[in-house]
C-alpha cells in the first residue's frame, strides 16, 4: 500500500478576507497522530504544498484552477504508478479537489466506478450557477467534474477520452441537503448516478447501503473502483472539523460496516480522505478520531 500525502486547499473558498483554509495541514496532523502507524503503511510519498490564492487566475473561473490542474498531474502520476504496480493507494488530502488526480491516476489500470461517500454531492457546475459571477470552489464541484461537467481543466485529463467516470458507474453516499427547499443542485437527481441520501442510509441501515453500493459495482464486475471519504460525512456532533459541518451524520460505525468490506475487495484501487482542517481541532481530538477510523481498516498490503 502507498500512502500519498496531498496538502492541498486549492478547491475551497476563504471565509473571511485574508483567511487561508486549514485543509492543507490535514496529512501533517494526521501522520503526527499516529497514522502510517496505525495502519501499518508500507510506502510513504509526499507532494509539496502548492500555493493557495484567493484571487482571480487568468483563464479560468476556478479558484486556483491552472494550479489545481498542475497539482492533480502531479498526484494522478504517483497514484498512476501504484495502479499500474497493482497496489492500492490512500491519498490523504487536503480538500475534495484531489479526487480529480487520484482517478485520473487510478484511471491508467483501465475505466474505474467512484464510490463518493460525502455529505454533499458536490454537483456545482456552469449548468446550475452563475460562472461568469462568482468563482467556483472545485471542493464543491469534484464530482460534477470528475463526471466531465464543467471546465475543461478540470474535466479533462491527459491521455484520457471522456469522464474521469461515468455517471452509471457511480454512487453518491451522504448528501444531506437534497431535502432543503434551496438545495442548488437537483439536477443530479436527473442522471444516472446511483443516490443514497444520509436519510436513506440510516434509515435502511449499513447492510442494504453496502448491497445497493454492491450492485452498482457488480454492472461492471471486471471494473475497478475508488473510495471517496469526505469526512463531512459524519455528524457535526462526531467530526466538527471540517470546512462544512452538518447533520445528520453516517454513524462511525454504520461508515465501518460499509467501507470494510470495500477496501477488502480486490477490485478497490484506492481511497482518498478529505476535508479535515486541523486549524479547526486545536487539541488533536479529531485527528484521533480519523485515525482510530481508518485504524479499524484492514489496507491491503
Amino acid at each position: 500500500m502507498l500512502v500519498i500525502a496531498a496538502p492541498s486547499n486549492l478547491g475551497l473558498s476563504p471565509k473571511w478576507p485574508g483567511h487561508e483554509p486549514g485543509t492543507w495541514r490535514a496529512p501533517s496532523a494526521l501522520i503526527a497522530a499516529g497514522l502510517l502507524q496505525a495502519i501499518n503503511a508500507s510506502d510513504f510519498k509526499e507532494l509539496p504544498r502548492p500555493n493557495y490564492s484567493p484571487g482571480v487566475q487568468p483563464g479560468t473561473r476556478l479558484r486556483n484552477g491552472h494550479t489545481i490542474r498542475s497539482f492533480n498531474i502531479a498526484l494522478a502520476n504517483l497514484v498512476g504508478e501504484a495502479s499500474r504496480r497493482g497496489d492500492f493507494a490512500l491519498v490523504i488530502g487536503g480538500d475534495c479537489s484531489i479526487l480529480l488526480g487520484a482517478l485520473a491516476g487510478a484511471r491508467e489500470a483501465g475505466p474505474v466506478s467512484l464510490i463518493h461517500i460525502d455529505g454533499h454531492s458536490d454537483f456545482r457546475h456552469p449548468g446550475n450557477y452563475d460562472s461568469e459571477q462568482s468563482l467556483g470552489a472545485v471542493a464543491g464541484m469534484d464530482l460534477a467534474l470528475a463526471t466531465g461537467r464543467g471546465e475543461c481543466s478540470a474535466a479533462q485529463w491527459p491521455s484520457l477520452s471522456g469522464p474521469l467516470v461515468a455517471d452509471a458507474d457511480v454512487i453518491q453516499l451522504g448528501e444531506r441537503e437534497n431535502h432543503d427547499e434551496d438545495f442548488a443542485w437537483s439536477d443530479i437527481n436527473s442522471t444516472a448516478i446511483t443516490r443514497i441520501d444520509v436519510f436513506d442510509a440510516l434509515m435502511i441501515g449499513p447492510t442494504a447501503v453496502l448491497g445497493r453500493i454492491r450492485e452498482t459495482l457488480h454492472r461492471k464486475p471486471d471494473q475497478g473502483f475508488w473510495i471517496h471519504l469526505d469526512v463531512d460525512v459524519l455528524d457535526q456532533s462526531v467530526m466538527p472539523a471540517v470546512d462544512s459541518p452538518g447533520s445528520p451524520g453516517i454513524p462511525t460505525a454504520d461508515l465501518l460496516s460499509i467501507i470494510a468490506p470495500l477496501i477488502a475487495n480486490p477490485r478497490c484501487r484506492g481511497m482518498t480522505v478529505t476535508v479535515f482542517d486541523p486549524d479547526l481541532d486545536p487539541d488533536g481530538r479529531f485527528a484521533a478520531v480519523i485515525v482510530g477510523l481508518l485504524a479499524q481498516l484492514s489496507f491491503p498490503g
